[in-house]
């Protein structure tokens, strides 16, 4: 497969501890193997280390046979700079042949792509990235050592509005100046990049692994690629029309590295409406799924389509925006959080397909996560509260994407809010124009992707003035502890700074965030390693069709 399990480091002290936590059943495997690879660790010498078979690294994969063409159906959205990729459909696209060094895995173990290996040193203060030997770009320049600190350089420019990977480089980026600090990037030779961070970090890889990190030539950062198509993967772009269909097919004209096996590939767009989905399926315009939502889950399998589900940290918030009245007043906040009965959220939203949570973004599948009390629901005690605020008669529009699992979430948000007395309008905005201020609305509801750490979702969501800070929420003590818990390697210790975060989250009402969704994804039996992904990845080397 490609790319093959990388060489890694074989040993490491806090792999060595996190080995010893998994045997004592303190840790889930997914846990243990997401800890050990971060910090260097091969996934085939982290199964070894909890005396698995190093074959499990590569155990969910099959190898297909060569050519075939394969339809997935996905929204089809505009591109731009990747750094500034505000949804998984737009990687997955320009993953045909932008790639990325390194991925996630749904056994939650990260893998080299165009870096051969990394290694962690004892405090993950200092990372050393090895880059993949013999991988060349399409125009025909060979991937070095100065096409990853030239990312990562772009990664880091905070200064670039829309620029999400910023909040993932940590203290490799400046406070005062808002880009790379001073020699926290350095070349060490044409294979080798030290990034050297000033305290402990261990969310780098993690954050590297993420969708808005997809590599591009060091001479084209900040640029669309769809104006220029160079990439190191196998595939070229040959047809892209937004909102109607994206067509890849395999480069003639570049030597891939790794291994592709289909001819084309088209991304076919049928809008944001399931029932459209399983039309097209009925009606054979697609053979895979970005994913199934709601009843369509059984409705697909009852055709025959073979069913993939992975439990993740995905989930909505139906948030409010601070830095609009009255959701400035903490009183008003809190009202609409006690309003709302997470269950219900479930049982209308999504099915009841995945378990409840509890208003603070961090999952119990996160190996940082703290029990805390249960929430309460009252909604005497909500409609109190909002006439104490002096807002009782205000009308809370609450907004929403025309879609199912979104919409019928946020409806079952507004109905709450209007039995415990509430004044709620409703409105439903198509996805054409919906994402366009997706993070400025004054109360509306948005999805959001697992994490393998709550540290991550924590930076990339409630950090003073990063991009995706869509509740406009802004707290130093929150932004202190936040750091703190970035540079704790152990998760025990890190649950303790963990517990403070949550609790400030909750007390401070920042959002409503209901649930953990299982994910879903349908395909025709033939289609191989088509298997949902945690994180909505679709890499299309990695696909195939069955002779």
């Amino acid at each position: 497969m490609t790319p093959s399990t990388p060489k890694g480091l074989e040993r490491h002290p806090a792999a060595e501890m996190y080995a010893r936590e998994y045997k004592a059943g303190q840790l889930s495997r997914r846990e243990f193997m997401t800890r050990a690879t971060a910090l260097g660790i091969s996934a085939a010498a982290a199964y070894s280390l909890i005396g698995l078979s190093p074959a499990q690294a590569e155990a969910h994969m099959q190898t297909p046979p060569m050519g075939g063409s394969l339809r997935i159906q996905m929204e089809v959205r505009a591109l731009k700079d990747p750094r500034t990729y505000d949804w998984s459909q737009m990687a997955n696209v320009t993953r045909g042949f932008l790639e990325y060094l390194v991925e996630s895995r749904a056994d939650g173990s990260f893998h080299g792509v165009l870096l051969e290996g990394w290694e962690a040193n004892e405090d993950a203060s200092v990372y050393t990235l090895r880059v993949r030997p013999g991988v060349k770009w399409n125009n025909g320049d060979d991937f070095t050592a100065a096409d990853v600190a030239a990312n990562f350089m772009g990664w880091c420019d905070s200064t670039v509005e829309g620029n999400s990977m910023a909040a993932r480089m940590g203290g490799l980026v400046d406070p005062d100046t808002g880009v790379a600090r001073e020699g926290a990037i350095e070349i060490v030779d044409d294979m080798t990049v030290r990034l050297n961070f000033p305290a402990s970090d261990i969310t780098l890889i993690a954050g590297v692994a993420d969708y808005p990190a997809a590599v591009q030539h060091r001479d084209l950062i900040g640029t669309n690629p769809l104006d220029h198509g160079v990439g190191t993967g196998a595939y070229r772009v040959t047809d892209y029309e937004v909102g109607v269909q994206a067509r890849l097919e395999r480069n003639p004209d570049h030597e891939y590295w790794g291994n592709a096996y289909l001819d084309e590939v088209s991304f076919i767009d049928l809008g944001q409406d399931p029932a459209a989905w399983f039309a097209g399926a009925e009606a054979d315009e697609f053979d895979m799924t970005y994913e199934t939502v709601g009843e369509f889950v059984d409705l697909f399998s009852a055709i025959g389509w073979t069913q993939s589900e992975v439990v993740t940290a995905a989930t909505v918030v139906i948030r409010p925006n601070q830095n609009n009245a009255p959701y400035d007043n903490p009183m008003v906040r809190k009202a609409i959080q006690l309003a709302v009965d997470t269950q219900v959220c479930l049982d209308l939203g999504i099915n009841g397909q995945g378990i409840t949570a509890e208003h603070h973004h961090v999952c119990p599948i996160h190996p940082e996560y703290a029990e805390l009390p249960p929430l309460t629901v009252d909604k005497d005690a909500a409609y109190a509260m909002l006439q104490e605020s002096g807002h009782a008669d205000h009308v809370f529009e609450i907004v929403s994407i025309d879609d199912d699992y979104r919409r019928n979430t946020t409806d079952a948000v507004a109905a709450q809010l209007r039995d415990a007395g509430f004044n709620v309008e409703r409105t439903v905005i198509p996805g054409s124009t919906f994402w366009n201020d997706w993070t400025t609305y004054p109360f509306s509801s948005t999805n959001w992707n697992h994490r393998e750490l709550g540290v991550i979702i924590l930076n990339l969501a409630y950090r003073t003035g990063v991009a995706w800070n869509e509740f406009a929420y802004s707290n130093p003590e929150f932004d202190a502890l936040l750091d703190q818990a970035n540079g704790i390697l152990d998760a025990d210790a890190r649950r303790v700074v963990m517990a403070d975060l949550e609790r400030i989250l909750q007390e401070d009402a920042v959002t409503l965030q209901p649930y953990w969704r299982s994910l879903f994804r349908h395909h025709k039996p033939e289609v191989i390693n088509a298997d949902m992904h945690p994180k909505f990845e679709v890499n299309i080397h990695y696909l195939g069709i069955a002779a």
